[in-house]
C-alpha cells in the first residue's frame, strides 16, 4: 500500500543552508522539498520548532556479530543507531569468523536483513592471502586493511601484499593506520608499566604518522581511492590535502573530545586503538575538520563489557561504544557555536555517502531516500549508562549534559524510533554502492539518485 508523509514547517538542513520548508515523502523517497502547506499525505508530521536532518551514515562500526555477541549484536546496535539518528552503518570485518570472503560478507548481510532496524553495509577484510576474493567482491562499501594490529588477526603488514592489494583491486580501501613495528618496539621498551596511560606512549604519534604516510604513498602511486580511518594526531593532517585526489579521511568523537588527561578520570574506558592523544591534537583535529582536510565523522563503535574494560592494563581491551551518542555530541557543539548544522550534516551524512558511493543517501533532496532524523536543538539531554541501547550498556560520556538531541528517526520513510519507542517491525536494507560514479572528489555535488 502506498504511504506518504508530509513534514510541515521543519527547519530543513539542506546541503548548503538551513531553511524552513515542507518535505513530502512518498513510498520511502523524498519527492518534494518545497511542498505547499495544502499538500496531502497519509501522515502529517508537525515539525515546527524542530530541525529535519539527513540520517547519519556511520561508516566505521564493530557490531560483533557473529562470534562476539555477548558484548554487542545487530539488533541492539541497530536500536542504538535508530535512537541516535544513525540510519545507515558500515560494519568492519573483524568478527568471528572474520568477513574475508564474499560468502562471509553475504552471511553477515543475511543476518542484518532479519535483525537490523537500519540500513547496513559490510566491508570485506584483507589478508595477505585473499587477493582473489578482494578482486571479485562487488556492491560492497570497500576493503578494510589492518596495517597495524588491533582487535582480531587481520594484520597485513607485508609490503608486497599491500602493493598487490592497492595495485590489483577496484573497491575503495580503508585502513587502520598504526605502524606495527613501531608499536611492538614501544611495547617492548615499556613492558612492565601497568598504568593504562602508557597505551598512548605505545601507540604513539609516530606509529600513526608512519602508517598513514605509508598508506597514502600506496594509494597515490597506484591511483587507488583510499580512506584514512580514525585520524588521531594533528601531525597526520600534514599528510592530508583537501584537494588531493583519491584520499579522504575521518575522525572519531573520542579523538575530538578525549585526550591523555582523561586517563586519570576514565582509565581504560577511553583505551582505544589508535590511542587518544594530547589536548593539542584535539584542537588540531577540530581545525582539520573545519579546513576540510578531514571529511567524515564516524564513531569506530567498538563495545566491550564493563567487566572486560575494567581488567588491569594491558589485559583491558581497546574500544568504546559511541554510535547512539555521536550525533548528540555534535549537536551540542552546534549549540556551543563551534560548528553549524550544515557542517554536521556534511561530515556525518553527505560526505560518507560520497566517499563510499552510496546511491540516494546522505542529503535531503528530491529523489533521495527518506532516511531522516528530527532533532530538537533546545532539548537538554544527559547521557547515562542505564539508558544506553547498546548491549554493552555503558558510555564513556556517562553524565555528560548536552544541548540538542535527536527525537525521531525514519528509515526508508518508515518511523523506526520516536517518543513512543522503537517500531520493531521496521527493517533496514542494503544500499547500492556505485563506485564508478561515487568518490568524494570526483563528484562534488553527490552521486545522484539513480
Amino acid at each position: 500500500m502506498s504511504h506518504s508523509i508530509l513534514f510541515k514547517n521543519a527547519s530543513v538542513v539542506f546541503p548548503h543552508e538551513v531553511a524552513e520548508a515542507n518535505v513530502l515523502v512518498e513510498d520511502g523517497k523524498i519527492v518534494d522539498v518545497d511542498a505547499a502547506d495544502t499538500a496531502t499525505a497519509s501522515e502529517v508530521v508537525e515539525a515546527g520548532g524542530l530541525h529535519l536532518m539527513p540520517g547519519v551514515i556511520d561508516d566505521q562500526v564493530h557490531f560483533r556479530e557473529p562470534g562476539l555477541t555477548h558484548k554487542e549484536d545487530l539488533l541492539h546496535a541497530s536500536r542504538a543507531c535508530a535512537a541516535g539518528g544513525v540510519t545507515t552503518f558500515l560494519e568492519m570485518p573483524n568478527t568471528k569468523p572474520p568477513a574475508i570472503t564474499r560468502e562471509g560478507v553475504r552471511a553477515k548481510e543475511q543476518l542484518a536483513a532479519t535483525k537490523s532496524l537500519v540500513n547496513y553495509g559490510f566491508y570485506i577484510g584483507a589478508t595477505c592471502e585473499n587477493l582473489t576474493e578482494l578482486q571479485e567482491a562487488d556492491n560492497l562499501p570497500g576493503i578494510k586493511i589492518f596495517i597495524g594490529s588491533s582487535t582480531g588477526n587481520l594484520l597485513v603488514d607485508r609490503q608486497s601484499a599491500l602493493e598487490r592489494i592497492f595495485g590489483e583491486t577496484e573497491l575503495p580501501i580503508c585502513a587502520h593506520c598504526e605502524d606495527e613495528s613501531t608499536v611492538q618496539a614501544n611495547a617492548q621498551r615499556l613492558a612492565g608499566e601497568s598504568d593504562v596511560a602508557v597505551h598512548s606512549r605505545i601507540r604513539n604519534v609516530e606509529a600513526a604518522v608512519t602508517a598513514t604516510r605509508r598508506s597514502i604513498d600506496l594509494a597515490l602511486r597506484h591511483k587507488h581511492r583510499f580512506h584514512v580511518l580514525h585520524v588521531s594526531t594533528g601531525d597526520e593532517l600534514e599528510l592530508l590535502d583537501n584537494t588531493q585526489p583519491y584520499i579522504t579521511a575521518e575522525v572519531c568523537p573520542h579523538h575530538l573530545f578525549f585526550n591523555t588527561d582523561d586517563y586519570a578520570r576514565l582509565g581504560s574506558l577511553v583505551q582505544m586503538n589508535p590511542s587518544i592523544k594530547s589536548a593539542e591534537d584535539n584542537r588540531r583535529l577540530w581545525q582539520g575538520l573545519i579546513d576540510g582536510k578531514i571529511q567524515v565523522i564516524a564513531t569506530d563503535h567498538a563495545p566491550h563489557t564493563l567487566d572486560e574494560k575494567r581488567q588491569p592494563y594491558p589485559s583491558s581491551p581497546s574500544g568504546l561504544p559511541a554510535v547512539e551518542n555521536s550525533l548528540g555530541l555534535m549537536l551540542d557543539q552546534v549549540s556551543a557555536g563551534n560548528c553549524s548544522l550544515t557542517q554536521v550534516a556534511t561530515w556525518m551524512s553527505d560526505a560518507p555517502a560520497r566517499v563510499w558511493g552510496i546511491v540516494g543517501k546522505g542529503r535531503i533532496a528530491a529523489g533521495y531516500d527518506a532516511d531522516l532524523v528530527l532533532v530538537d536543538m533546545q532539548r537538554e539531554h544527559t547521557i547515562r549508562n542505564d539508558e544506553q541501547y547498546t548491549k554493552s550498556g555503558w558510555s564513556p560520556w556517562h553524565q555528560t549534559r548536552l544541548t540538542g538531541w535527536p527525537v525521531a528517526t525514519w528509515v526508508g520513510g518508515r518511523c523506526v524510533f520516536n517518543r513512543e519507542g522503537f517500531h520493531e517491525s521496521v527493517r533496514g536494507s542494503k544500499p547500492r554502492f556505485d563506485h564508478a560514479r561515487g568518490g568524494y572528489w570526483a563528484t562534488p555535488d553527490g552521486i545522484g539518485t539513480a
